[in-house]
């Protein structure tokens, strides 16, 4: 995919046409002209943005925080990404395919390029059209659903199998559960994160494969 097409995906046009190759270059790729320290930068604009949009709505400090920790978790930012192409246009290293922190990651390293090629302004208006900001989008209890879905059928409880990995610039937690005969993972920024996708695909799972016998 040409940088034309990149700009066209995204919604904006780059007087540096390299600030965006290098927000879409991987470390694999490219030792010193990568997109880690965009993502870096990125990451504090988009906090920073996202904030300033919540600023708006009600609620408490505690609650405000948990919306932004939605807003801008791995698992919000990935589908995002991939809507929009990014994962796409990735200019990878060879055997670098299952890089999935690369997904998500490539949106902050858009938004940095952005916010150093045209200011705040064009920064902010590629974050609010990007991002869905509607209370709907907010992810359901998916833990306490399955919980009522085992407890219904007499199982027990699952137990949540966490493991830390991430490294010292970028939180990553993997979740693991065995339910329903099978093992469901989730991966976010935060544990509590993680165990919502896990549990999400495992009700999923059971909607899907045992619903009708429900009824």
């Amino acid at each position: 995919m040409s940088i034309i097409d990149a700009e066209k995906a995204i919604g904006y046009t780059f007087k540096d046409k390299s600030l965006l190759t290098r927000a879409l270059t991987l470390s694999s790729a490219s030792m010193n002209e990568n997109n880690q320290r965009l993502e870096f930068f990125g990451d504090a604009i988009l906090e920073f943005l996202v904030s300033e949009k919540l600023f708006e709505e009600e609620g408490s400090e505690g609650q405000l925080t948990e919306r932004r920790k939605s807003l801008v978790a791995d698992s919000v930012l990935a589908p995002v990404s991939e809507k929009l192409g990014l994962d796409k246009m990735l200019v990878r290293g060879k055997n670098d395919d299952n890089n999935k922190k690369a997904v998500p990651s490539v949106y902050e390293a858009v938004v940095a390029a952005i916010y150093i090629d045209g200011g705040m302004e064009a920064a902010k208006q590629f974050v609010y059209s990007t991002l869905d900001f509607s209370r709907s989008a907010v992810s359901e209890n998916y833990k306490g659903a399955l919980q009522e879905l085992l407890q219904g059928s007499g199982q027990p409880c699952p137990e949540y199998i966490r493991e830390d990995i991430g490294t010292e610039q970028k939180h990553l937690f993997s979740v693991k559960i065995n339910v329903f005969g099978k093992t469901f993972c989730g991966e976010a920024e935060n544990v509590k994160n993680a165990e919502q996708i896990a549990a999400k695909s495992a009700v999923e799972y059971y909607n899907v494969n045992h619903g009708e016998s429900r009824n």
